[in-house]
């Protein structure tokens, strides 16, 4: 099945709400509340583009933001920290009858790159964010020595977790653009995991710089969309893949491309593709890495 996804506007448009929310609104991650109405926790930056966690309450029929936070509902780690740098969101799942969103943790060491690792958050009844516990939930490893990054968690019907999870094998391709790619893994009780072998296909110059994937299930199998550079100097743009096993991927036409002007023109990224009243919807982000703000697009069938 072809998805052709229709643009329905930009939904919201960050504003300094706190030192520590002051631009961006990255990485949307949608919470049903009740009826229409979605918490979209977002990764906002400080002066020293540092990110943590904000959110705004949005009545997805209307398409209108409801209410919009005032203080960060997470924040960045102290310095030394595996997130001292940044908090960027994936997705929430649940285990054990606690729900949890697992992050990437962005940590700059004085005088060397950036790295990420993935850390994990409570998620309360009241919808407030706690870590869970000081450590990398997932860190770094022999099969993932150099950088991870935006986890995303889906239950699977026959038992057991999947993750798809961004992991960098080299800063540098050999064309100026970094090799970071889509692997999985899984788990029997969401807790302890296992990668495997399986990756996202990537080629260089075409497809090799991967993130924020977002998956579905549903009557054709396993969809995935994610951000994706090809290495050319190219900004993001949306990907799409297709499995039948959520775990070996071909690679499908997105449906959903820049705009001819406007704030996602320049670039589209950090997808979100959820379902809800029988529609399947995708939140997004457009120019500036979130900068923008992020907007809502519907699929056609």
């Amino acid at each position: 099945m072809t998805f052709r996804w229709t643009k329905l506007g930009r939904i919201y448009t960050p504003r300094s709400l706190h030192d520590k929310l002051q631009t961006h609104a990255a990485n949307p991650l949608p919470i049903h509340i009740d009826g229409d109405l979605f918490r979209v926790f977002f990764s906002a930056r400080d002066r020293d583009d540092r990110s943590s966690v904000g959110f705004v309450d949005i009545d997805i029929a209307s398409h209108e933001v409801v209410r919009v936070c005032d203080r960060p509902a997470f924040a960045h780690g102290p310095e030394g920290s595996y997130y001292s740098h940044g908090v960027s969101i994936g997705n929430w799942y649940e285990a054990g009858g606690q729900r949890y969103i697992l992050f990437m943790g962005w940590h700059t060491p004085e005088g060397g790159h950036w790295r990420g690792e993935i850390g994990r958050l409570r998620l309360a009844g009241d919808l407030s964010l706690t870590l869970d516990g000081e450590s990398p939930f997932i860190g770094l490893s022999a099969d993932d020595p150099v950088s991870l990054s935006y986890p995303w968690v889906m239950r699977d019907p026959s038992g057991g977790y999947h993750m798809w999870y961004g992991s960098t094998r080299t800063w540098d391709a050999g064309n100026g653009e970094m090799l970071h790619v889509i692997r999985h893994a899984h788990s029997d009780d969401g807790h302890r995991w296992r990668a495997d072998r399986h990756t996202v296909p990537f080629a260089l110059g075409v497809a090799q710089a991967f993130s924020r994937p977002t998956v579905v299930k549903d009557e054709d199998g396993y969809r995935m969309w994610f951000s994706c550079r090809s290495g050319t100097g190219q900004t993001y743009r949306i990907g799409h893949a297709v499995s039948d096993d959520a775990r070996d991927w071909t690679m499908r036409p997105p449906g959903i491309d820049v705009s001819a002007n406007g704030w996602d023109s320049e670039m589209i990224e950090y997808p979100f593709v959820f379902d809800h009243a029988g529609s399947r919807f995708m939140l997004y982000n457009g120019n500036g890495y979130g900068r923008s703000g992020f907007g809502l697009a519907v699929a056609e069938r």
